[in-house]
């Protein structure tokens, strides 16, 4: 048995709590430091999670020494700074979602990866539902796809910086949906119309509700609509999910085994796997890529494309009209290629021929 990786761990507050959890109960890897600017909110997490010998610090370059990965889990202000910093140091990155809060910093964060040679890969935690995979294996089977759909709603009173953003349901939450609808599609997004909008009583200062329709580049339509203001018959927080094909239909209910029927009426059984699910799924495939040298999901280049739409449906709700999501990527690489100081990562962005291609987008 290979000796268990070694982590450091990147941010202390509620989401950097569950993580430690989930590091604790794997036995392949072991925790060796963790960082938080507050050093008393890190000293407190690690002593409630059974790490009372746990070193803690403010930098990463405190307690670099021994590590052999670093997962995090900062807010997405900080998650440039804190995946680029380890990168260079040579440690492979599990960041949490988002990438960034804009395409032209994700660039750059591919760039760091290029230069460093190490993996920069995202925890999209949706991607590991057992009952998630099950319904992509019964897509699978239904031939060509017309149409994907998600329902999400919702009625979180969370207090603090999601009721004050201008896009709360895009921004901070449509893209576990966004970047599902591409694993479960197969393809890639060319173009989305997206209206977005806040009802009369809702708690939140920007739009809690929106609605998107995709056009993917294999034909299939994948249409979103939501609300974080919606009390009464919620759905789950994975959304509800309808896909109809040539051969038949699927439907998910987001947290229980899928359901589907062929064209003949014959129903299509929900084979679900034991495979660990949630954030525990994502630091299962993130620590056999570091071992095996492996590409995982939502590697970092992947990834762009994810942000992307987040950022092609926010700006088509300000503008009204469609949006290419590759006009988005572009302009973001000009952006970037004007902002970014660092040398090296300026260089890696300069050395694309193009950036649709660096990313996977070929449309």
């Amino acid at each position: 048995m290979p000796e268990p990786l070694r982590l450091l761990q990147v941010g202390a507050g509620g989401m950097g709590r569950a993580w430690l959890r989930t590091i604790s109960e794997n036995p392949d890897v072991v925790l060796i430091g963790l960082v938080d600017l507050d050093v008393d909110v890190a000293r407190a997490a690690a002593d409630e999670h059974g790490y009372g010998d746990l070193p803690v610090a403010t930098s990463i370059g405190e307690l670099a020494d021994g590590a052999d990965a670093v997962i995090d889990v900062t807010v997405p202000l900080a998650h440039p700074k804190v995946s680029v910093d380890a990168l260079l140091r040579g440690l492979p990155v599990l960041c949490e979602k988002p990438l960034a809060e804009s395409v032209r910093e994700c660039l750059a964060m591919v760039a760091a990866s290029e230069v460093s040679g190490k993996l920069l890969m995202v925890s999209q935690s949706r991607r590991y539902f057992r009952a998630g995979s099950a319904f992509g294996r019964q897509i699978g089977e239904l031939g060509t796809i017309g149409s994907l759909s998600c329902e999400f709603f919702k009625a979180p009173h969370f207090s603090g910086f999601r009721e004050r953003m201008a896009e709360p349901l895009l921004v901070d939450m449509a893209i576990h949906q966004f970047d599902l609808a591409r694993k479960l599609i197969g393809s890639e997004p060319v173009t989305v119309y997206c209206e977005s909008y806040n009802p009369e009583w809702s708690w939140f200062d920007g739009n809690a509700a929106a609605s998107a329709v995709f056009a993917f580049a294999n034909g299939t339509r994948f249409a979103f609509t939501g609300s974080w203001c919606a009390p009464g018959l919620e759905t789950s927080w994975n959304g509800r999910w309808r896909a109809s094909g040539r051969d038949g239909t699927a439907t998910w209910d987001g947290d229980n085994p899928p359901v589907a029927e062929l064209a003949s009426g014959e129903s299509l059984p929900a084979v679900l796997v034991d495979d660990p699910e949630q954030i525990a799924g994502s630091l299962f495939e993130f620590v056999d890529a570091v071992r095996s040298s492996t590409i995982p999901q939502s590697e970092v280049h992947s990834n762009v494309i994810s942000v992307a739409m987040v950022e092609a449906a926010v700006r088509s709700a300000s503008l009204g009209t469609p949006v290419r999501v590759a006009d988005v990527i572009t302009e973001a690489h000009t952006e970037a290629l004007a902002t970014v100081q660092d040398p090296a990562l300026q260089a890696a962005l300069q050395a694309w021929p193009n950036v649709l291609k660096a990313v996977g987008l070929h449309s």
